[in-house]
């Protein structure tokens, strides 16, 4: 369980762990005044971590400073979290972590979650185990560079169901630490590789590039390959009806070869009150690539959702007046 600060916005966070179901610690990292309005919990891709929103999470401080509490966090074998058994290495796990997350460190109040690639499928499994969260606690959603099904069909997700990624996916169970060895002495080959897969075709900052390989390369290839069954098989296409009633963004770059943005634009056809924004030329790590333009998007969905909010527990009060000013969903957002 977390220990909760009334104030959260130091430089670095405020640092808690939380306990997963299965006992896997969590790191979690907060920001701005937990007490605030609503709070926005950022859920990263697969093989990155926390800190791949650093670059947005800066602009959102300028933006909000301490008025909208902000929650990162790793998932199980990324980053500071614990590593795991490799057969709860799936996305619908981690939306139980997510779960966890919630209600150890936002236990009430309106909630927006924003999820990045991987962590965009976690926030529809999410909305498919707990839909009677959606339009109470959770009031909007952000998925950006992601799919609702079919990852497998186009772009670079052709390759995961090469025999070869299949055979990488045995190996690495049956010998993880050769295989991580392995890993490091092919790191050069796949730098460039992996440059041309996650940003786009503008030119990027040396920085930028360093912190994107160093969260790639921090990552055990076990927990790398330990997710690809569960990318493969993942469709939640069935679930985005569930995300009707609320405010979604839905957030992609022309030039993401990991999972083009075909794939946006069927998730935004598919949801009722979708705003879908294209970044031309940007890869799969819009994040780290155009972070001020993601955030400015990510502002206007946490606008377009307290708003919708604020109108919805106006409507619940004039319509049943017997139920007084808390009635309603956890959002009734203070004006």
């Amino acid at each position: 369980m977390s220990t909760l600060n009334p104030r959260a916005a130091d430089f670095d966070g405020h640092h808690v762990t939380v306990s997963a179901d299965d006992g896997v610690p969590l790191a979690v990292r907060e920001f701005g005044a937990t007490d605030a309005p609503v709070t926005v919990v950022f859920v990263h891709g697969h093989c990155l971590r926390a800190e791949s929103w650093a670059f947005m999470r800066g602009h959102l401080l300028q933006t909000w400073g301490d008025d909208t509490h902000m929650v990162f966090y790793d998932h199980r074998g990324h980053g500071d979290s614990g590593s795991a058994d490799p057969s709860t290495y799936t996305i619908e796990q981690l939306a139980r972590d997510l779960d966890a997350v919630l209600r150890t460190v936002v236990p009430t109040g309106p909630v927006v979650l924003v999820g990045h690639s991987m962590g965009a499928m976690t926030v529809l499994a999410y909305a498919r185990l707990y839909p009677e969260t959606i339009g109470t606690r959770i009031v909007g959603v952000g998925l950006l560079s992601s799919a609702g099904s079919g990852v497998t069909r186009v772009g670079l997700g052709r390759l995961l169901s090469a025999p070869a990624v299949s055979s990488l996916r045995v190996a690495v169970r049956k010998a993880p630490r050769a295989m991580q060895a392995s890993k490091h002495l092919s790191r050069r080959i796949f730098e460039p590789i992996m440059r041309d897969a996650t940003l786009g075709t503008r030119k990027v900052s040396p920085r930028m590039l360093a912190v994107a390989t160093a969260m790639l390369n921090d990552t055990s290839l076990l927990t790398m390959a330990s997710f690809l069954e569960s990318l493969m098989r993942f469709d939640e296409s069935a679930t985005l009806h569930h995300l009707g009633t609320i405010p979604v963004l839905v957030l992609a770059g022309s030039a993401d070869i990991m999972i083009p943005f075909a794939h946006s634009v069927v998730l935004a056809s598919q949801v009722g009150d979708a705003e879908l924004v294209r970044l031309d030329g940007a890869g799969h790590s819009v994040i780290l690539e155009r972070a001020e333009e993601v955030a400015a998007a990510v502002v206007g969905l946490v606008a377009r959702a307290i708003a919708a909010a604020r109108a919805e527990a106006v409507e619940t009060v004039a319509t049943d007046p017997d139920r007084g000013p808390d009635c309603g969903p956890e959002y009734a957002i203070a004006g």
